[in-house]
């Protein structure tokens, strides 16, 4: 199904009420629609490296637009093969600067005609060797070829314009590219492939339904209709219902696509160095039995349980006339605001903590560890986990710790298959939501019907607003300029 509406066959929904910055998009009309978007344009050619710059065995050059593969056969040494295969047809050859003569590199061309591939263009991406300076050879050769660079995200939006994929399908190439976890990439993959997109025309088409029923009452006298007649309140307030349950999994969604802070803090010598280093299975820190040894903090991305983490050694916490080591001290009370989680190292092997002073455990952040467990013969009935960093005990617990006090922030939905992550979705279901929770309270007070059917016209907007089918130059432009170039 095409997300994008034709504009003679837009709901009246979609136009009513919202002023010249708002428009319907759809294809055939991007000439009109795209005349005040500067950095993004459909009527020429453009061209971007698809792959990350850096030596590679391979790398991808992506063009796309109206006269793709004529440009690309000026720059082709076939460019009568090149002309005559058909869509996703591969043509082996070498890319040649046409002023000398001279051969760039040996590359298979991989082309799409209009209405197929990515972009719903004409489009030919070359896959080269990934030799940096090949790589801008073939950049400069595309540019004095007549194509122009792609700005961020040029592609997705120009598959968007010609309708191949909606908005929540172009934020998922994004999410996708940027997925930090396995969970978060299956999640975005699954956005991709529409299920978002197919759950929001449900709440559209359950949202039509109250609506042409107050529309019926609106055009017939009470007697012309038969059968129960007023507003619906059960399906209103159900469907407000299920559209907040589906904006609250953005913290699940932000919890494994952005991650969450994890900070190790405590006292100087209590392990959490070594705790550090155990729980990335590398050697990043080093370990010393010397106060103080860790002066700054360390960051390393990873990954806890399925969860992405980025997690912190900090300087230790004690008294110090030390300046450099106050400053240590300093940055790491900064990282202790900031976090999700904080978990506290303690010596397990004395009775006082030097750190108590500068943390308040009843701090719902905290997580309290009590190391070297291996020197005691029998723990102290002390609250918190006990651990051995050296014999590598009770560290499964831990982690276990971490990754369930990270889950119980992320409210259940009641459908774990679907998650968004986008603040911007989040916002436009709780819009929907509220007009609908609105149209039944003001049909609870009284309110004529009219007024009602408005509520849930402003409620079909905010969906409208989150596939595209309704959306404004700023929106998207505020969407794509944050992809990477070259998607």
């Amino acid at each position: 199904m095409n997300p994008v509406r034709p504009m003679d066959e837009a709901p009246q929904w979609s136009n009513g009420g919202c002023n010249g910055s708002w428009k319907v998009y759809a294809h055939g009309v991007s000439s009109d629609i795209l005349a005040m978007m500067e950095n993004y344009r459909t009527d020429d050619d453009i061209f971007a490296l698809a792959t990350p710059w850096g030596e590679s065995a391979l790398a991808v050059v992506r063009t796309s637009g109206p006269r793709a593969v004529e440009k690309s056969c000026l720059m082709f040494s076939r460019p009568g093969a090149l002309r005559a295969v058909g869509t996703a047809g591969l043509v082996h050859g070498f890319l040649m600067d046409r002023l000398t003569g001279e051969k760039v590199d040996e590359v298979m061309a991989s082309v799409y005609r209009e209405g197929h591939g990515y972009t719903g263009e004409e489009a030919v991406e070359f896959s080269c060797h990934g030799s940096l300076d090949g790589i801008k050879r073939i950049l400069r050769l595309c540019a004095d070829t007549g194509f122009r660079p792609a700005s961020p995200g040029e592609f997705t939006f120009r598959a968007f314009i010609h309708g191949r994929m909606d908005l929540t399908k172009a934020e998922a190439v994004q999410e996708l590219v940027s997925a930090r976890s396995s969970r978060a990439r299956v999640m975005a993959l699954d956005r991709l492939g529409g299920a978002l997109f197919s759950r929001i025309e449900q709440f559209k088409q359950q949202v039509l339904t109250i609506l042409s029923g107050i529309e019926v009452q609106l055009d017939y006298a009470e007697d012309e209709i038969g059968g129960d007649t007023g507003f619906p309140v059960g399906e209103s307030i159900a469907t407000a219902t299920a559209l907040e349950n589906l904006a609250a999994s953005w913290h699940a969604g932000q919890l494994y696509g952005s991650g969450a802070r994890v900070v190790l803090a405590g006292a100087t010598n209590a392990g959490k160095s070594s705790l550090f280093n155990l729980l990335l299975k590398d050697e990043r820190a080093i370990v010393s039995d010397i106060h103080g040894t860790t002066r700054d903090y360390l960051e390393v991305e990873a990954e806890i349980d399925g969860i992405p983490v980025r997690l912190y050694d900090t300087a230790g916490l004690r008294e110090s006339a030390d300046t450099i080591e106050g400053e240590g001290m300093r940055r790491t009370m900064h990282l202790m605001e900031q976090a999700d989680i904080i978990v506290l190292v303690k010596d397990g092997s004395v009775e006082k903590q030097s750190q108590e002073e500068y943390i308040h455990e009843d701090d719902n952040r905290l997580i309290v560890v009590h190391n070297k467990s291996d020197l005691r013969s029998k723990p102290l009935e002390l609250s918190g986990l006990w651990i051995s960093v050296k014999k590598g005990e009770g560290i499964s617990a831990l982690v276990e710790a971490i990754a369930l006090r990270l889950r119980s922030r992320v409210p259940e939905n009641g459908d774990e298959a679907l998650v968004i992550e986008s603040n911007r979705q989040r916002d436009g279901l709780y819009a929907a939501a509220q007009a609908l929770r609105r149209a039944a309270a003001m049909d609870a007070s009284g309110v004529p019907l009219d007024i009602v059917a408005a509520e849930l016209h402003a409620a079909l907007r905010s969906l409208g607003e989150l596939t595209g089918e309704v959306t404004s130059e700023d929106v998207l432009e505020r969407i794509f300029s944050g992809f990477c170039v070259g998607k």
